[in-house]
């Protein structure tokens, strides 16, 4: 903690996989800190040089089980949006996968421009999760949130701040002092006038994702007993083009 702003870093280099016990310590972290009056904005941050490249498809829990991982997971997920501190998240390197939903899940993204912000789900061979169904087309509207979705293409930093998916660009090598600073803008203002505008702009944001989590856990279940995931996720980590035959 320091000048109001609490420092939340993801310490799992080079790809900050996360997990339940990970996202559950990020969410206890966080409501310890709403209970303190000394603090008045959250950056979540990551050690190394990638932000986050979501689950581990290739060892840990989801390796072993990913329905049982997945439930876990979003139990715990849905919390974050029930975190009355503001968060600002710094994205250095890549935001892939449930990587995306956790920076989504975020007030505010700041990259810079060799950020790169991809919703590969389509390229795995499973329905998105970690609530984009939802967090996405908030941030950039059902439009570009589809092509992103189904393209599963790399939208770069520029390109990610033009359509309103970062928040500010920061110069190289500059994400988390830029996103520091957008942190102690909001800091100096009233706190508890900040907490009730969030609040109302929010409005039913955290029930909406509950259902979404829902639907979006009840897909990729459907989706994980075919064989396009399997060969999606085993191209994935072979660093190869999947084959997909819609079985």
């Amino acid at each position: 903690m320091d000048d109001g702003i609490a420092l939340l870093e993801i310490q799992r280099p080079p790809a900050n996989h996360f997990d339940e016990a990970l996202i559950g310590r990020i969410v206890d972290a966080a409501f310890t800190l709403d209970d303190d009056p000394a603090c008045r904005v959250i950056l979540l941050g990551s050690e190394g040089r990638h932000f986050c490249a979501g689950a581990d498809f290739g060892g840990g829990d989801f390796a072993a089980d990913h329905v049982a991982a997945a439930e876990r997971l979003y139990r715990r997920a849905v919390q974050l949006f029930d975190v009355r501190t503001p968060i600002v998240a710094a994205v250095q390197g890549t935001a892939v996968g449930g990587g995306l939903g956790l920076a989504c899940a975020a007030d505010f993204r700041v990259a810079e421009p060799a950020t790169r912000f991809m919703a590969n789900f389509a390229k795995l061979g499973f329905h998105q999760g970690f609530g984009l169904s939802v967090t996405l087309p908030e941030l950039i509207g059902r439009q570009k949130a589809t092509d992103l979705m189904l393209t599963a293409r790399r939208v770069g930093g520029e390109e990610a701040y033009r359509i309103g998916l970062a928040d500010r660009l920061a110069e190289p090598g500059m994400v988390r002092a830029t996103a520091r600073a957008l942190a102690c803008e909001i800091a100096a203002s009233a706190p508890l006038a900040i907490r009730s505008m969030r609040a109302t702009l929010r409005g039913d944001l955290a029930e909406r994702v509950r259902r979404a989590l829902d639907h979006e856990l009840a897909e990729q279940k459907v989706h994980w007993a075919t064989r396009d995931a399997a060969e999606g996720i085993a191209a994935s980590l072979a660093r190869r083009t999947p084959v997909f035959t819609g079985s």
